[in-house]
């Protein structure tokens, strides 16, 4: 049934007097809803007295309706006729008072937190703050509507064809953490006007580079509609990773080739569509912890106007101030039922809508928190647990945020994956000749079962990395001992002091020869242990062509050069990319590599011989003390391929080839005798990270004799009697 309603709030300021027929609407879904005969808002405000829509034509031009109807304190309407590109965002009326907890000021245009897209940014003025610069106790009632983006009407109707989540098994995946506009800008197969975009994400060019390495999902750095801060801005740099987030249902509008009024949904689509064709699922690193609004002195844009305190953390002693767990100035309420429907329906809608396949979760240990501490049951966990859609996809924790107790690492749910730091630890520790890492390295190698196999959960609960976003490159590992972060206008206070690097002599570019080839050595060995560990194993995207960012550990804010791919660096860097290729391509090939559960230290399958072992270089199986010895940096890891326990998909058992795999982290050459029958009468060398071109079969090891392993090598042989 229709009304016409009359608006007239401001009727001494053209443009704002309308006749415009407002239907009720419903309260669900929340958000701007177009059903191809005109679009129903929905907004949820506990403390709101009143909200208006406000509706802007392309010149700017602002035209306001009160919304009718308030349902379960969600304030909605219905009007017709309006459909996709539509410019809009809301206005709150309610108390004003921060002492309490609440900051309503009608002044401020606020986005949707539901927007599906947006288009501009902010420009930074004093009006998009709740204060004047010159009185931060005080009230701001300068309009920042010119100043703010615009939520906008989208289509929902898409041509997926006949697309299919490709639903990769975890033990067959090989993640690739990438930047959308990182990985494309400089890229000259891609069409120049593609560069830095999700057109370019799936360009022939880019698919064809990931298939080659064996890629079978990308874990795409933010995407989710984001903010550059002001004191960057400022600073003349960006957000560049996208950590700090505005519109939790919006692809962020800069990564679009084709405009930013709905269709950087659009192009969103086709990306996972073509990616999908490839074989290879779109997992989102998302960031449901905090908000892009920062702290109490920070601007007012979207959750912060419409409802403070049900959607932030707040000092229970100050609620002016905000409780920070992540280090950004403000933490998202999880204890709110309202903040979860958000991320629940935000989750929902990236993988029923966008087609999306699994999420990595940003500082996931404060999702987590249900009053101080980390609560693996707490109600965030339930919702996902019970979700149909949302549990079926790939789940990432990261596990761990500022807080205290933050560090989380194997505590997560047993649906859930983890980014592993004990392994990223482990292994920077191993390969520059740590003391006592040799158990440590034992666990990491065999899935961390330490970790993980307590609470019902399988090797690929440890996704496994030497790098990532947050760090050095692996370029960058090899040839820095210190951060140069001097870039980010800090200096250099910024970004993690003590990274386990080793500069091998010299401290970053060199023309030293030997130091060169020790560096190319030591990318070798990360590489394939990280591929030939029990787990997921996660690449940084660009190590495989040696992108270097200089020192800098810390590219937030270098959306420049520093953080950009350099491909033209891929043709200095061929060897290292076959290399990655190489050993990609074995771990596929061979199960033991990627087994679906734990070693059991003993024969399965009528074996003579336990699914794995560990000797020392003498050839006699290690024993407890063994282990102990902080000196000791050289093992020997026999993977039966006969003991598989686990049946392929139609049940029938898995049987593979054998496996002794070399590791020698002393400075200088070793001696590995090798074991004798039953573990194996003849041994071919696959793999030797101190001579990359070796082809299998040119170098056979018989039992009993002994292989001469160079100094910070690992080799591997395969079983051939």
């Amino acid at each position: 049934m229709s009304r016409w309603m009359r608006v007239n709030l401001v009727p001494e300021r053209p443009g704002y007097v309308c006749r415009m027929q407002v239907w009720p609407g419903q309260p669900y879904p929340l958000g701007a809803t177009y059903d191809g005969m005109g679009t129903n808002f929905s907004l949820f405000s506990e403390v709101a007295d009143a909200v208006e829509l406000c509706l802007f034509d392309e010149d700017g031009t602002e035209t306001r309706v009160q919304l009718p109807e308030t349902t379960a304190f969600c304030w909605h309407g219905y009007l017709p006729n309006v459909g996709p590109g539509q410019r809009y965002g809301f206005r709150v009326h309610g108390p004003y008072a921060p002492e309490h907890g609440h900051r309503c000021n009608p002044a401020k245009l606020l986005l949707d937190p539901y927007a599906k897209a947006v288009e501009g940014e902010v420009r930074w003025d004093e009006s998009v703050y709740p204060y004047r610069f010159d009185e931060p106790d005080g009230r701001n009632d300068d309009d920042s509507a010119a100043f703010m983006p615009k939520a906008v009407v989208t289509n929902p109707y898409f041509d997926w064809d006949n697309d299919r989540h490709p639903r990769t098994p975890w033990h067959e995946t090989l993640l690739y953490e990438t930047h959308v506009k990182g990985m494309t800008i400089t890229h000259p197969e891609v069409p120049e006007e593609l560069r830095g975009t999700y057109a370019g994400m799936a360009s022939p060019a880019v698919i064809e580079h990931l298939q080659r390495i064996g890629v079978t999902a990308v874990e795409l750095l933010p995407v989710h509609q984001f903010i550059h801060d002001e004191r960057l801005v400022r600073q003349g740099l960006r957000n560049y990773w996208g950590y700090n987030s505005i519109g939790y249902l919006s692809p962020h509008n800069e990564y679009s080739s084709s405009g930013q009024t709905g269709q950087q949904v659009q192009e969103f689509k086709q990306m996972v569509k073509l990616l999908h064709q490839a074989g290879i699922e779109v997992i989102l690193d998302v960031v449901y912890n905090h908000t892009a609004e920062g702290n109490h002195m920070g601007p007012v844009l979207a959750f912060k106007g419409i409802d403070n305190s049900a959607y932030y953390r707040l000092d229970p002693e100050n609620q002016r101030h905000y409780v920070d767990y992540t280090g950004t100035g403000n933490s998202l309420n999880m204890r709110n039922p309202h903040v979860l429907q958000l991320i629940m329906d935000s989750l929902r809608y990236w993988v029923t809508e966008m087609h999306v396949d699994g999420f990595r979760f940003d500082l996931a240990a404060t999702l987590a928190r249900e009053l101080h501490d980390v609560d693996r049951l707490s109600a965030f966990f339930d919702l996902i647990q019970q979700d149909p859609i949302v549990s079926q996809v790939k789940l990432i924790a990261e596990p761990w945020d500022v807080g205290e107790g933050g560090y989380q690492v194997g505590n997560f749910p047993p649906q859930w994956s983890e980014w592993n730091g004990k392994y990223r630890d482990a292994v920077r520790d191993y390969w520059r000749g740590e003391e006592q890492t040799l158990a440590e390295m034992g666990y990491r190698l065999t899935g961390s079962s330490d970790l993980y196999a307590g609470t019902g959960r399988s090797p690929f609960a440890s996704i496994n990395f030497v790098t990532a976003h947050d760090g050095f490159t692996l370029n960058d590992l090899v040839s820095y001992n210190e951060k140069h972060n001097e870039a980010n206008g800090e200096d250099n206070q910024d970004g993690e002091g003590y990274n386990r690097s080793w500069n091998h002599g010299v401290e970053g570019p060199t023309e030293d020869l030997e130091i060169l080839a020790l560096r190319e050595r030591q990318k070798r060995n990360f590489i394939a242990t990280l591929f030939l560990s029990q787990g997921v194993p996660m690449l940084l995207g660009g190590d495989e062509i040696g992108r270097t960012q200089g020192g800098n550990n810390n590219g937030y804010a270098q959306d420049n050069e520093i953080s950009w791919f350099d491909w033209k660096a891929s043709a200095e860097n061929w060897a290292l990319l076959e290399f990655v290729e190489k050993v990609s391509r074995f771990r596929r090939d061979h199960r033991v590599f990627r087994r679906r559960r734990w070693f059991q230290g003993r024969a399965i399958h009528g074996s003579d011989v336990s699914d794995v072992a560990w000797f020392k270089p003498d050839g006699e199986q290690m024993s407890e003390d063994d282990w102990a010895q902080g000196y000791a940096r050289s093992i020997a890891m026999f993977l039966n391929g006969e003991a598989i326990p686990t049946p392929d998909p139609r049940g029938e058992r898995i049987v593979d080839d054998s496996f002794l795999v070399l590791l020698n982290a002393h400075s200088e050459p070793i001696e590995f005798r090798f074991p004798d029958e039953p573990w194996g009468e003849r041994w071919d060398v696959i793999l030797d990270t101190a001579a990359p071109l070796v082809e299998p079969g040119e170098h056979t090891v018989k039992a009993g004799e002994e292989l001469e392993v160079e100094g910070l090598c690992l080799v591997v042989l395969r079983r051939t009697y």
